[in-house]
């Protein structure tokens, strides 16, 4: 299977453009439309040459707590040395457009669209463009929580196109998730997976659980439940969801709906704030 994913460009609209768009933000949820990814809200990272961001979540009390997310615009020949600045953090990068040369601890790998990669915390990894257009990528960080008696995950590359989607039970193969990391491994405390529906095929009830999401859709419409809201959400656009929210979908059509979505597991709750 061949995917195609949307990547952002940037740009800005224009004058005549009216105001009145779809972003919103509530106390349950947040949604980023595409057309929210312009030039004057993009961002710089310390140690990257060539490299501009979309920040679409990050950490906010009260809100979703565990992780942040953006996508990476890196220009032909930039790129970082030092990547990460925090050696507790962990991340999830997956590719959506063009080319990187990614280096862990000392192995060479070239990532193309699809292409994902696990970094565990204290990782060396460098990352290079070296193709000829613009490689833009998601990067899901999460502070680590590191269990005693159970070994920090090693570090891996793959790619989704290599993968076999799993079925949800009963639905036939119309809703599908394709898993990087085996659920039951408990040295993993996020997952990062892509899930996909076909034309029509639905989530049945409204899904309520203490998982926080990051919801990326690469292709496809869908009617999304968020809360006691009914929202529209299609390729590009970005749905952050806190713990608890009621979440449900129905697949639009006439192609498939398809997400990267984080989520947090395999931890005790925290019994502290703070």
């Amino acid at each position: 299977m061949t995917a195609s994913y949307y990547a952002p460009i940037g740009g800005l609209p224009p004058q005549t453009q009216l105001l009145t768009g779809r972003a919103m933000f509530t106390t349950a949820y947040a949604v980023i439309p595409k057309g929210v990814y312009t030039d004057i809200v993009t961002s710089y990272l310390p140690h990257w040459e060539k490299t501009r961001l979309w920040v679409l979540s990050r950490p906010l009390s009260g809100f979703a707590e565990t992780f942040s997310q953006y996508i990476m615009e890196v220009s032909p020949g930039g790129g970082s040395d030092r990547p990460e600045t925090d050696d507790g953090a962990e991340g999830v990068l997956f590719v959506v457009e063009g080319e990187i040369a990614l280096t862990i601890e000392g192995e060479s790998h070239r990532l193309t669209s699809g292409g994902y990669a696990f970094l565990p915390p204290r990782c060396n990894w460098t990352l290079r463009n070296t193709g000829d257009g613009p490689a833009r990528f998601h990067w899901v960080r999460k502070a680590y929580e590191a269990v005693e008696g159970i070994d920090i995950p090693p570090p891996f590359v793959t790619n989704e196109n290599d993968l076999a989607p799993n079925a949800m039970p009963g639905t036939d193969g119309k809703w599908a998730t394709t898993r990087f990391v085996d659920p039951a491994d408990l040295r993993h405390d996020m997952h990062v997976n892509i899930v996909t529906f076909e034309p029509g095929a639905v989530i049945p009830f409204a899904e309520t659980h203490v998982m926080e999401h990051g919801l990326y859709v690469l292709e496809g419409k869908a009617v999304y439940r968020l809360n006691q809201d009914w929202v529209e959400g299609e390729a590009g656009d970005y749905m952050w969801l806190r713990a608890f929210c009621p979440q449900a979908c129905y697949a639009g059509g006439p192609g498939k709906f398809r997400y990267l979505l984080y989520k947090d597991v395999n931890r005790h709750m925290k019994l502290k704030i703070g």
